[in-house]
């Protein structure tokens, strides 16, 4: 009854992570071609390169659903700790994209600059165009890390922190207008140029949080493990506790000293009364594994 639930939990959590996915890559393509067909009419280099920015926003969506359709996978023979993982590695095939989209905006920012083919049109239009989608990008950034947040998802709050650098970007890029239109044409590149280190700083931001899980990071503080199994009823200590998984799926393992003249019938039941403690303590937990040990000093 209990393996049922948690797995219907969890097909529900996908399915909401699929929703908000969809949704924000709608409004990322919207932003996208509104920016990147309006710099390409004016000719400004960073509208150009804000639009290409939100192209690989939109990509990652892709990649974000992908990766949520194999880590809804349940556990099978090869695989026995399931598939969530598959959304780590979604979420950095984001930071390659990422990386991808940084060198394609730098490689045409040093071109103009070395050619002086500074050609941005700037017109009441093009604020127009880029606050409306700067509007967009904090509401779809608030949503997402909202979401993300509230499903514990890895992908969404990936993909949030790299809305919020188009964001940023988007603000960089008004700016760089509002210097062209005061007559210092070099600052339309010299934009693109701040865009391509922004989409630089959320790709390590991405690889950060995607490695922190593959290394096998630890998910809970021991202390805060420890102070619940010491409250358990048989418990005299613990100790070797390591916590690893996704932020949604942690596993636990642990060492749990007891009486060394308990009944093994007890034992059992002191480590089932330690499992269930910690996954009512922390949402997350899906698993634990206790090891028994009789509290006789054999430790130190």
């Amino acid at each position: 009854m209990g393996q049922t639930l948690v797995r219907s939990q969890s097909t529900q959590r996908f399915r909401s992570v699929r929703r908000v996915l969809w949704i924000v890559l709608l409004l990322n393509l919207v932003v996208a071609a509104a920016k990147f067909c309006y710099g390409l009419i004016t000719g400004s280099a960073s509208m150009q390169a804000d639009g290409i920015h939100s192209v690989f926003d939109s990509a990652g969506n892709v990649v974000g659903l992908i990766g949520i359709a194999l880590a809804a996978r349940p556990a099978d023979i090869d695989h026995p700790y399931g598939h969530a993982k598959f959304e780590t590695y979604a979420s950095l095939i984001i930071g390659v994209f990422l990386l991808i989209a940084a060198a394609e905006v730098g490689i045409s920012a040093v071109h103009k600059l070395v050619t002086q083919d500074y050609t941005a049109q700037v017109t009441v239009f093009s604020f127009v165009v880029m606050i409306a989608t700067l509007a967009i990008n904090v509401y779809v950034t608030c949503y997402e890390r909202k979401q993300g947040h509230a499903l514990k998802s890895e992908i969404l709050l990936a993909d949030a922190s790299h809305t919020l650098s188009d964001a940023l970007v988007s603000l960089g890029v008004i700016v760089g207008l509002a210097l062209v239109a005061a007559g210092f044409p070099i600052a339309d590149p010299i934009m693109a140029l701040v865009v391509m280190v922004a989409i630089l700083v959320t790709a390590i931001d991405v690889f950060k949080r995607g490695l922190s899980t593959l290394s096998d990071h630890a998910r809970i503080p021991e202390q805060e493990v420890l102070s619940v199994v010491l409250c358990v009823d048989g418990v005299s200590d613990a100790h070797k506790i390591r916590t690893r998984g996704t932020e949604n799926e942690v596993y636990v393992d642990l060492h749990v000293l007891v009486d060394p003249t308990m009944t093994v019938l007890r034992a059992h039941a002191v480590a089932d009364d330690v499992e269930q403690a910690l996954k009512q303590k922390f949402e997350s937990v899906q698993d634990v594994i206790v090891h028994i040990e009789p509290a006789d000093g054999h430790e130190e």
